[in-house]
């Protein structure tokens, strides 16, 4: 943990103090820390950034460190602000110009010059694996990311035509159905009960690659 949590300042420290999070401009994470690309610096999953730090929040709980329970939970707050704030698109909101808000629902990676609707590992009409990255993984804190069940039933609605795409993993529409859960969960608790696998599968050079069990 002290990797991406260490709040020293000494000099000899062997982290970076804070070193993924932007409490300086932005207050949300970059997921490569201070590593920089030609578009400046840039973050991908939200609710993995969200639940490192409700993780942190947890492990002090756990060992009865108030400090450490503060911290994790005002910054997992500042990751979910910022997220609902900069990939989660709602038309008519004015974040963004209108044409990007009706195509989209999430954004797929936000830089610091500009946001993407693709992925690092999918194009952008994988509408699938774009709600999922945002989504995984699924834990208590995940209905905290998403508050509002009327954008999310605009998300899933959006995501559900690529679900019938063939070669979509069955993970990948798992969590779809769990953000589906939030308005109507016997809907979902049924797909979620028909799917055939467990794990998200991903095509590469024509071939099924289990990404995660």
């Amino acid at each position: 943990m002290a990797d991406f949590m260490n709040l020293g300042m000494h000099a000899n420290s062997n982290y970076t103090r804070l070193r993924c999070f932007d409490h300086l401009y932005k207050l949300h994470s970059w997921a490569g820390g201070l590593t920089e690309f030609a578009d400046g610096r840039n973050q991908e999953s939200t609710s993995e950034a969200v639940n490192a730090y409700y993780s942190v929040a947890l492990m002090g709980l756990a060992y009865e460190d108030t400090h450490l329970v503060a911290m994790g939970s005002t910054l997992a707050a500042l990751e979910i602000q910022a997220a609902q704030t900069w990939w989660h698109v709602r038309q008519g909101e004015n974040m963004y110009e209108d044409n990007f808000s009706r195509r989209n629902k999430v954004v797929g990676v936000l830089w610091a010059n500009k946001r993407d609707s693709g992925l690092w590992f999918a194009p952008s009409d994988w509408r699938e694996c774009r709600l999922g990255i945002q989504v995984l993984p699924i834990l208590p804190i995940t209905e905290v990311l998403f508050p509002d069940a009327s954008f999310v039933r605009d998300l899933v609605d959006w995501t559900l035509p690529a679900l019938g795409i063939e070669g979509v993993g069955e993970g990948w529409k798992g969590f779809a159905y769990a953000l589906e859960g939030i308005y109507d969960n016997k809907s979902a608790l049924n797909k979620i009960r028909n799917l055939k696998r467990a794990g998200v599968m991903m095509k590469k050079d024509g071939e099924d690659i289990m990404m995660a069990d």
